[in-house]
């Protein structure tokens, strides 16, 4: 019969849980603040250049969205 010995328990306290939720909430909004910024300031561009860039208007959002949280 076989016995365990060692056996470790994962189980994190919920100080861990709210501070991981705190992390993640940091993280997402630094995401959001990126996006925002990249959107504002294409956006800003007149056409033509955006044409110098090789940018439509219609590609905006998903180049600022690409820039925030990389390429899905």
């Amino acid at each position: 019969m076989a016995y365990a010995t060692d056996i470790r328990h994962a189980d994190h306290g919920l100080l861990d849980r709210v501070s991981s939720l705190f992390k993640a909430f940091g993280e997402a909004r630094a995401q959001r603040k990126v996006y925002r910024t990249t959107l504002n300031e294409l956006q800003a561009l007149d056409g033509r250049d955006l044409a110098d860039l090789g940018i439509s208007r219609a590609e905006i959002p998903f180049l600022a969205r690409e820039a925030a949280y990389g390429k899905k």
